[in-house]
């Protein structure tokens, strides 16, 4: 089996080469970071200007054995939130640009390709 290795399409950020991009709703803005430059195996989310409010870490994106670490403050949130930042935040480190908004992201079919192998 084969698993999609953490790479993304973003150019690093000169200021913070592990700086993936960033995304917001409301009064807060979210910064990605990657683990390293080569093959990240994690990823986190915190809040801009205060790396220290970590609000979510992906670790297992190598493996494939993914698992979500929600710090203390955020874990909290409602699930459907939860799962919006969970959904940008893997945009914004795979692809580095402008995440879904909030309203699609209500919308589970929203901007879903499919693929037929046969």
């Amino acid at each position: 089996m084969h698993y999609r290795t953490a790479h993304s399409k973003h150019e690093p950020n000169q200021a913070d080469p592990l700086e993936r991009g960033q995304f917001g709703e409301g009064g807060h803005v979210f910064v990605v970071c990657a683990s390293s430059l080569d093959a990240p195996d994690s990823f986190q989310v915190y809040t801009k200007g205060n790396r220290a409010d970590v609000v979510l870490i992906v670790s297992g994106l190598n493996s494939g054995n993914l698992h979500a670490t929600w710090s203390s403050e955020w874990r909290g949130f409602a699930p459907e939130w939860r799962e919006w930042l969970r959904a940008n935040a893997f945009h914004v480190f795979y692809n580095g640009d402008a995440p879904m908004s909030i309203e699609s992201a209500a919308d589970p079919c929203a901007g879903k390709v499919r693929h037929c192998n046969g």
